[in-house]
């Protein structure tokens, strides 16, 4: 019953796998330009948006934050705000606060 340690080059290997993981994530969601915010949306498959950080004040745009914390609570299962409702739903309702 002896501790087994694993090789220099296995460890190294691993970390190498971590690493590579996190910065891919980094890279993932540094991409949002300044006073902007990615968001999920969609059922089943979701799908990323950057929208601007105006529209969380929009009172329209409360419905869906709303329903977010409801249904998710806090902790969003794609590590990033996610509105639960249809692409469809969400470039409508977009497409109507670009305009006011």
């Amino acid at each position: 019953m002896g501790i087994q340690l694993m090789g220099i080059p296995n460890a190294k290997q691993k970390l190498q796998r971590t690493l590579s993981a996190r910065i891919a994530i980094v890279l993932a969601t540094s991409n949002v330009p300044k006073g902007h915010i990615a968001v999920y949306v969609g059922e089943g498959y979701r799908k990323r948006f950057i929208i601007p950080i105006s529209y969380l004040n929009h009172p329209l745009f409360h419905v869906l934050l709303n329903r977010a914390e409801e249904e998710f609570g806090f902790d969003y299962p794609m590590g990033g705000l996610t509105l639960p409702c249809s692409e469809e739903h969400f470039v409508s309702l977009t497409s109507a606060l670009s305009c006011s």
